[in-house]
């Protein structure tokens, strides 16, 4: 007996933490797939000149790829950012959270908090990276009330600015299979899982536009595998430094799909010799390589509703 009423009284501690959550956060049934994807009938309207940015998240966006981003988009173009290590967008909000790495990750002139930066109304685009594995935000970090509450602080603040999810990969030895899980994860985990119940917590629905960089990781690998190589990149392992961190050939990549999604713009035809964040000249893909990548990144943000551009 003594136990089964533990047992009750977990339960009802439970209970009671949901509810509380339910009552802080706001509780709302996810929209239908049907209004969700009217969200995003309509493409976002082309920027009129440079933007100014704000990076938010960890180590897959890093130093070097918001400084390529600058670089591909020209003057004007201005960013800031706050990182972590693997940090989820709960850990960025709460104030009791720990950032896993955030002396470190922030000591360059780019930072600046996220807080001040998202209520600022200072930027023209905020771009809201949650962590991986993407499973884990959404079962142990609540990913949906977070991007909620980042996208709404961004409006409150500046009703026009636009904000993005961007969605990345997971290791390249995930047992699951890399390429499998990045065409299964788009819908299941970061449009069902996180996108659509953040925007249905709205009062008034809105899109966050969707950066689709393990979309297009996806597409340019099989490129290269079904033609056996091209060029200096024989493989997906050729964009990685480790199994999941980008090296600079990824960097380019990443940052070709936030120009193309940010400016509602091709590509094809950027540069494609950079610098790093640091100033020292990064490895560059070959010719052939970099008009893949360009013409591939292309090719999937104006096939992926999204990403907000209009659909050929």
């Amino acid at each position: 007996m003594r136990l089964q009423r533990g047992r009750v009284f977990v339960i009802f501690l439970l209970a009671a933490a949901a509810l509380a959550a339910a009552f802080r956060f706001g509780f709302s049934r996810p929209m239908d797939q049907a209004s969700f994807d009217a969200l995003y009938a309509s493409p976002q309207p082309v920027p009129d000149g440079p933007q100014r940015v704000f990076h938010l998240g960890h180590s897959l966006v890093g130093r070097d790829m918001p400084a390529m981003l600058a670089q591909l988009a020209g003057d004007g173009h201005q960013y800031e950012s706050q990182l972590g290590w693997g940090t989820p967008l709960k850990a960025h909000w709460e104030p009791d959270e720990q950032i896993n790495g955030f002396d470190a990750e922030n000591d360059h002139p780019r930072y600046r908090d996220a807080k001040q930066a998202v209520t600022s109304g200072d930027y023209d685009a905020i771009i809201l990276t949650e962590m991986v594995e993407i499973r884990d935000a959404i079962k142990y970090h609540d990913a949906p009330t977070y991007l909620h509450l980042w996208a709404k602080a961004g409006w409150d603040a500046d009703s026009s600015v636009r904000v993005y999810l961007y969605e990345s990969w997971h290791p390249l030895d995930d047992p699951d299979g890399w390429l499998e899980r990045l065409d299964r994860d788009l819908t299941r985990y970061w449009e069902d899982g996180v996108l659509r119940p953040a925007v249905s917590r709205m009062d008034d629905p809105r899109p966050i536009t969707v950066i689709p960089a393990g979309q297009v990781m996806a597409k340019f690998v099989r490129e290269v595998e079904a033609r056996g190589g091209v060029d200096g990149i024989g493989g997906r392992s050729d964009l990685f430094s480790d199994q999941i961190h980008f090296n600079d050939l990824g960097a380019y990549l990443v940052a070709l799909t936030h120009y193309a999604v940010l400016y509602q713009t091709s590509p094809v035809g950027l540069p494609y010799a950079l610098k790093r964040a640091d100033g020292s000249d990064a490895t560059a893909p070959s010719a052939e390589a970099a008009e893949l990548m360009q013409t591939v990144v292309w090719e999937v943000v104006q096939n992926y509703p999204k990403a907000g551009l209009p659909q050929t």
